[in-house]
């Protein structure tokens, strides 16, 4: 199997999604990742997809001629450019505390070869901290989940125990509420839960959160 990535820009139409599927569909491509972005009167579809026994560039050039389609370029995967995803999510003093500790222990990895991206998100209320991490494990290349907070539990704990049994990990700060008790890993201080973190999903660093769980430190 060979991996492939490529960015069509095409019509603003009915039917182009479904018209550039059937073509990787007719050579028996398997489409990995889609996404859309819409600007005006045109509409780039990133797709990233698999192909066994299939020349590459048979397969880009029925994509060029599908009508509709205004360009087509081969680009690098987006785990290539970004690599895997930390989210860190609650309130934002903590937030910005893990967040420094990750960037800084990123940086140590990834100029040997490692992309490690960090993303942020400050959230307050209970419902939308829940709904946040549920949705994390739609998001494309997450490999972990920090929360960062004072006080969380109640429907935010139910959404950690959810995403867990779904294979994501999940670092808690030592806060109040029952969400440390649901979390893989418990860390007092927010700079070495960022480290921790990016440690934990590192190729390049020697530590596994798997013989961490459950504990405090």
């Amino acid at each position: 199997m060979t991996a492939h990535a490529v960015l069509v820009t095409v019509a603003d139409q009915p039917g182009m999604l479904f018209a550039l599927t059937g073509v990787l569909a007719s050579h028996q491509a398997n489409i990995t990742y889609v996404d859309m972005h819409r600007s005006g009167e045109l509409t780039d579809i990133y797709f990233e997809f698999t192909l066994a026994g299939t020349e590459a560039e048979d397969v880009l050039r029925e994509l060029r001629a599908v009508k509709g389609v205004m360009r087509l370029e081969e680009t690098p995967s987006l785990a290539k450019i970004y690599g895997k995803r930390i989210i860190v999510m609650g309130g934002g003093a903590q937030v910005g505390q893990v967040a420094m500790g990750a960037v800084a222990e990123a940086d140590r990895h990834n100029i040997r070869g490692e992309r490690i991206s960090v993303d942020t998100i400050p959230l307050v209320g209970e419902m939308e901290l829940a709904a946040a991490v549920r949705a994390v494990v739609r998001l494309p290349r997450v490999r972990l989940l920090v929360l960062a907070g004072s006080l969380m539990g109640g429907e935010i704990t139910r959404a950690v125990e959810d995403v867990r049994q779904k294979g994501m990990y999940v670092i808690s700060l030592n806060m109040a509420g029952s969400v440390p008790d649901a979390a893989d890993l418990v860390v007092t201080d927010p700079v070495q839960a960022g480290v921790m973190a990016v440690m934990a999903v590192a190729d390049t660093a020697k530590f596994d959160i798997v013989r961490q769980q459950k504990r405090r430190y």
